[in-house]
């Protein structure tokens, strides 16, 4: 179902964009192992939510230390073996960092990610799900996670726009980045398996998918 090459595979995005569902169904479609994002497992991200200034570093050194730790179990293993989906870049960690961090803060954090980082594996592919402000807004609300109420629309149009730039830049992988407004692929088989296809046909370091009036 998926090119031998793409052995390790992540899909990334914005809250909102749908990385972690899509995730889920094609690790199922393939039969692959599951690497996902744990946020529930962080116990300051609720207070982020609320107090930004308050909780940032804490809540952002949590996540670096968990996904660092993920990763490294990663490395050990065969990826000849099986194929591993996962939610979540070690690289973009820095992406949240700079968006929510004081200066004082951001140098601390900077200096542990500078330890941690030469330990993650990089992906094969990045499949990079987009969407527009108000979309990602409306499906955060539409989900009604508790521990998310406190995301402000603001912060929501902010990360999107740093996304942008992050993987405008960001060239340690192969990216496909799929425009999710026109395109489903989470609740719709069909939209699921145009992506499949698009995956299967992708040969350059960076390509584009999106569904509109024709496809691209």
């Amino acid at each position: 179902m998926l090119p031998a090459r793409y052995r390790h595979i992540v899909i990334e995005g914005p809250i909102g964009a749908g990385k972690t569902s899509l995730a889920r169904k094609l690790a199922r479609k393939v039969n692959a192992r599951l690497l996902l994002e744990q946020p529930e497992a962080n116990p300051f991200l609720e207070r982020f939510y609320r107090d930004r200034a308050r909780y940032a570093l804490p809540t952002q050194l949590f996540f670096l230390f968990q996904r660092a730790r993920q990763l490294a179990e990663l490395a050990q293993l065969d990826l000849f073996q099986a194929h591993v989906i996962g939610d979540f870049l070690l690289d973009k960690d820095r992406l949240f960092a700079q968006l929510t961090l004081g200066d004082d803060e951001l140098a601390l954090y900077e200096r542990i990610h500078a330890q941690l980082a030469p330990q993650a594996p990089v992906p094969d592919l990045v499949v990079y799900l987009q969407a527009d402000a108000n979309t990602l807004i409306e499906r955060v609300a539409r989900r009604g996670n508790p521990v998310e109420a406190g995301i402000t629309g603001d912060y929501l149009r902010a990360l999107g726009d740093s996304y942008a730039r992050f993987f405008h830049r960001y060239d340690a992988a192969p990216v496909l980045a799929v425009n999710t407004e026109n395109l489903n692929p989470v609740d719709s088989d069909d939209d699921f398996a145009l992506l499949l296809s698009r995956i299967e046909r992708m040969r350059g370091r960076r390509e584009y998918f999106n569904v509109g009036a024709t496809l691209a």
